[in-house]
């Protein structure tokens, strides 16, 4: 996703994040209404059965995922732009971290001391790389919780169509923005290689990635799945130093090695598991 954003980047941050999300609006309801009419049914159906305490909960939690995944789509598109693309990268190895973090604060979860291990040598490589670039730091840390409390919050909400959702959060996520769209927003474009990039982006970067990972684990383990998503940042810190040639010292490449060693051991259980089930 970086490549199409970087190609407008002559275009300000929030203008980007207006039209994806407009964009894909368009896009999942079209879908929903064309398609999905059925499991809309059943999700309305779900809902009427709630209870009043039942249902003010589901919609503040969805008001409260809407901001979330806003703000980090919001913050993600500003660090590729403007600060690094490092920086959008190491946020994504940083998220599942930041996400069991605040799984075992929030709801509870427990931690193994494996894992425990895992998140202390995660967090003494952010230290480091805030010696080195606070900003950049500052940065991954807040598009890594965005991401994390958004996932958080998906957790305690359970018996709703991913996709109907995705299609209400987008819904809401359009809302949030539209006081800014109309108060503070750029002429309309009309460059067709902006609106070529920004359908690319909401439909190859927003919709089908969020659709294919609410319903990945139909087909694939779990333990699969969680391993395969480390892939996410380490394909950008290859677009990174090989496409857009960012460079990188001797003491951020310890500090990333280092994360990538807490990555390990916090997986490696999970590791362990796809191993022997292969065998």
């Amino acid at each position: 996703m970086s490549i199409p954003l970087r190609n407008i980047k002559y275009i300000p941050p929030q203008e980007i994040l207006y039209y994806r999300i407009f964009i894909s609006i368009l896009m999942v309801w079209t879908t929903i209404l064309l398609f999905r009419r059925n499991a809309l049914k059943k999700d309305l159906d779900y809902f009427n059965t709630l209870n009043s305490a039942a249902k003010r909960k589901l919609i503040l939690l969805t008001i409260l995922s809407s901001v979330l995944i806003t703000g980090n789509w919001f913050t993600y598109i500003f660090a590729v732009n403007s600060v690094s693309l490092k920086a959008a990268a190491f946020a994504y190895m940083v998220c599942p971290l930041v996400t069991a973090l605040c799984g075992f604060i929030i709801l509870k979860e427990a931690l193994t001391k494996t894992k425990t291990v895992a998140i202390v040598v995660a967090f003494i490589s952010v230290g480091l790389l805030a010696t080195g670039s606070f900003y950049e730091v500052i940065w991954a840390v807040i598009i890594a919780s965005f991401c994390a409390l958004y996932v958080i919050v998906l957790k305690v909400i359970q018996n709703i169509d991913k996709f109907n959702f995705l299609g209400v959060q987008l819904i809401l996520s359009g809302l949030i923005m539209l006081p800014m769209y109309f108060i503070k927003s750029e002429a309309f474009p009309t460059d067709m290689f902006f609106w070529n990039h920004i359908f690319l982006i909401a439909i190859v970067f927003t919709i089908i990635p969020l659709f294919l990972n609410a319903y990945a684990l139909l087909g694939m383990s779990s333990s699969a799945l969680g391993i395969l998503i480390y892939l996410n940042p380490i394909v950008a810190f290859a677009v990174a130093f090989f496409y857009f040639k960012e460079k990188i010292d001797s003491h951020q490449l310890f500090a990333y090695l280092l994360l990538l060693l807490s990555i390990i051991i916090f997986n490696a259980e999970l590791l362990k598991s796809v191993v022997y089930k292969k065998r």
